[in-house]
């Protein structure tokens, strides 16, 4: 019962029936409808007789010969009312979320179109209904606070098609329906209200780590329920009037946030609020926002419609770069619908309690930056992934994330108890006594050792046999620069340049790429920070650079292929590198070399911009060190022809995996087939490392595999001396290499290379316990 697709085309007039309208003719707009519903829920009668003379006046307006309404009541989909359909079938046919066509509109909250309904595989016939005779059908999910209550259907005998103009209509009458129910209009009773509501027994959820940590606090909506209690207006050119009112206003206030002078921790905000800005003065937007006011809804009410239909096409779309827009266009929306309710300063952010976790669909970097990172505990996302962009800042501050976990917002309410374990990527709501107590008592464990870490902070990184191990970190944006000194660590690494190209809308210029390059020298001070060029492609996507369609993204043109093949992407990063590194010392490093040839050809570009340097007389570096990442394991048969060009090496271990057992990393199945300890890599990196030191040249591993001090403890036994890690796993590698005699682990190691094992992790387990090691 019930469904579409969504091919929007023109309406063929239908036989008999109450149509009359000419071919092809579009149907009346919404105005006059929206007014006379109002008229039919003030007049009198009981609710069954009002709500059959709603349904009526929908049928008669869209043309069609049926009109059903089904709500959502004790988790089924019940037949409310009916024109068209049998009466005695109201109250009696009921339907499952996700059975039939109107099941399949309650799933997926989406409209359906179908001109022959019956010939869809979802099509589940009731005979009680007498709706054999019917043929197209147009149904549209009935949403209150973006949670299905019920959908709305209308349905006509000839196969014909439905426009778009007819789908947002009845989204749009649908939506006043919704605000109906939620106020007891139809029923007044509490079984029927109670589906606008959420449930209060705990619940359990799995989504994707985005960030590992573990939170315990309380729910706090990123986006508060703004609940609209008008929807259809009384007066049109005094609601236009206010609408526009609002859009200035927010307008002056995005100017104002833009206009105030950036902090240390939110430099990439301004970027993203740039976008808010673009958003913000669009004058598409501000176009179907008063025809929304002209089809008879209250400005509020138009917000939500527009709101609801932009969310609705975007989701459609596959690119989470470009689905990351949606985000930002949710957001404006809920800003103007504060400016509308005269409360344009409210904001999630305000009055946090203590222990805040933060739930929303989406969100961007800038609006995480926005809160109080000593309140802030936690946050679960409805969408997101490991690469979206308030990921990569959310490991940066080290707050536990959850995404991908569908439908969470509609199941609780703010101030609910929730468990975020970002270590397993699970979530417990409103959860029992004895799950909060365990929790507290991993959540206390987890604070001892970050506080035993932290008194750790001064000890020098140097094991029991005196060897010195260089400890670096991992960054990429300037809120990472704070970890160098909370840490204290050597220096940086590796400085993911392309983060800072993918939390801006636009490309950024030579200028601004200088002034982020000096910015992060200048807080390093004496010590080193290694730059990997743009590594884009791939999973990271640039918007503004467009998106090539790959089978295989992770082995194709990404990183220094692409950078090559677009040199003038390159020569500016390079430029304004060299600038900002003016009388100082640069360590620049290319990403994804796969032969000498393409390091060579690199290493031109920047020579080139340092002798344009040299030409205008503008200072250059006072020391230049150039490298490469060893991701490729072809580069490491090329080792002897590479080592007397390079100044350095930096082993990317996470590449370098992926590729060395042909096993995408990002596959669920395959993400832990392969142990890093395996005898096969830790052999292969024993030879890469011996050919290293045997030139002269450092080589440091700056992949996750360093990150976890048992492997980190491997990758001291086969000769590495610098690691360069996420800021968070200094203290606990510390610790390990501190409780470590290289030598004894090395002359363990030398007869384990040969090995026919999987891996080697329970060998060197053992190795740990029996010597004291700390892992």
């Amino acid at each position: 019962m019930r469904g579409g697709d969504d091919r929007p085309a023109s309406p063929v007039r239908p036989d008999g029936g109450k149509a009359t309208t000419p071919a092809r003719a579009a149907p009346p707009g919404p105005r006059g409808l929206l007014r006379r519903l109002r008229e039919v829920m003030a007049e009198a009668g009981t609710v069954d007789e009002r709500l059959a003379r709603v349904v009526r006046n929908i049928a008669t307006n869209m043309v069609a010969e049926v009109c059903s309404v089904y709500l959502l009541r004790n988790d089924d989909l019940e037949l409310y009312a009916t024109e068209g359909l049998n009466p005695d079938a109201v109250h009696k046919t009921r339907l499952k979320v996700g059975e039939g066509l109107v099941g399949d509109i309650a799933a997926h909250a989406r409209p359906l179109m179908l001109a022959d309904a019956q010939t869809h595989p979802q099509f589940a016939y009731k005979p009680e209904t007498g709706e054999e005779i019917y043929h197209s059908l147009l149904g549209v999910p009935i949403l209150r606070d973006n949670r299905v209550i019920g959908v709305l259907v209308v349905q006509n005998k000839t196969r014909r098609q439905y426009m778009e103009e007819e789908v947002e209509a009845l989204e749009t009458i649908a939506m006043v329906l919704a605000e109906m129910v939620a106020s007891g209009q139809l029923s007044g009773s509490e079984d029927l209200v109670a589906v606008t509501r959420a449930p209060t027994m705990p619940f359990r959820a799995d989504g994707r780590t985005l960030s590992e940590g573990l939170a315990i606090g309380t729910v706090v909506l990123h986006e508060p329920r703004i609940h609209v209690d008008k929807t259809i207006a009384d007066d049109i050119p005094h609601e236009k009037q206010r609408l526009d009112a609002a859009v200035a206003s927010m307008r002056d206030q995005v100017d104002r946030m833009l206009e105030a002078p950036d902090s240390d921790i939110v430099g990439e905000s301004r970027d993203v609020l740039e976008t808010y800005k673009m958003f913000a003065h669009d004058t598409g937007w501000l176009a179907k926002l008063h025809q929304a006011v002209d089809s008879g809804l209250t400005a509020e009410a138009a917000v939500q419609r527009v709101q609801g239909d932009t969310r609705h096409r975007m989701q459609a779309i596959t690119d989470p770069y470009l689905r990351e827009r949606l985000a930002d266009l949710d957001d404006l929306a809920n800003r103007l619908l504060l400016h509308l309710a005269g409360k344009p300063y409210q904001s999630a952010a305000e009055n946090l309690p203590d222990n805040a976790i933060l739930l929303a669909r989406a969100m961007g970097p800038a609006e995480l930056l926005d809160y109080d990172r000593r309140k802030l505990q936690g946050v679960v996302l409805e969408e997101g992934s490991s690469v979206s962009h308030v990921a990569i800042v959310a490991r940066a501050l080290s707050i536990p994330v959850i995404g991908g976990v569908e439908g969470v917002i509609a199941r609780v309410e703010p101030g609910d108890m929730i468990v975020v374990d970002g270590d397993h990527a699970q979530l417990f709501v409103r959860p029992a006594p004895d799950v909060i107590n365990a929790f507290q008592q991993s959540l206390a464990l987890r604070q001892a050792r970050l506080a035993k870490y932290a008194a750790q902070r001064e000890d020098p990184s140097v094991t029991r046999d005196g060897t010195r191990v260089a400890l670096l970190i991992n960054a990429g944006l300037l809120i990472d620069l704070g970890h160098l000194d909370e840490t204290n660590a050597d220096g940086i690494g590796l400085y993911r340049t392309e983060l800072q190209f993918m939390v801006r809308p636009t490309m950024p210029k030579a200028e601004a790429q200088t002034a982020i390059y000096r910015r992060v020298i200048d807080h390093a001070g004496d010590r080193p920070v290694v730059f990997r060029t743009l590594d884009i492609g791939g999973d990271k996507v640039l918007p503004y650079l467009g998106r090539q369609v790959e089978e295989n993204p992770a082995m194709g043109w990404r990183a220094i292929r692409l950078t090559l093949d677009r040199p003038a992407l390159l020569k500016v990063q390079l430029r304004a590198m060299l600038e900002a590194a003016a009388g100082r010392s640069l360590h620049v490093m290319f990403p994804m070399i796969a032969e000498v040839d393409e390091f060579r050809r690199a290493r031109r570009l920047l020579d080139r911009e340092v002798q344009r340097l040299v030409s205008l007389r503008k200072p250059v570096p006072l020391k230049l060190a150039v490298g490469t990442m060893l991701e490729v394991p072809a580069l490491a048969w090329q080792l002897p022809a590479l080592l007397p060009l390079v100044d350095f090496i930096s082993i990317g271990s996470n590449d370098l995996m992926q590729f060395m057992f042909a096993a995408d990393r990002g596959h669920p199945k395959l993400a832990d087939r392969y142990d890093p300890l395996s005898p096969a890599l830790l052999a292969f990196l024993h030879w890469v490392v011996q050919q290293c030191r045997s030139a002269g040249k450092p080589v440091t591993l700056c992949g996750e595999m360093g990150s976890r001090p048992l492997e980190a403890m491997a990758l001291l036994g086969i000769g590495l001396e610098r690691l360069s890690m996420p800021a968070s796993a200094i203290g606990p590698v510390k610790e390990m290499l501190r409780s470590l005699d290289v030598p004894r682990l090395a002359d363990f190691m030398s007869g384990l290379y040969r090995s026919p094992e999987h891996s080697l992790r329970a060998q060197l387990e053992e190795f740990a316990r029996e010597n004291g090691v700390i892992v």
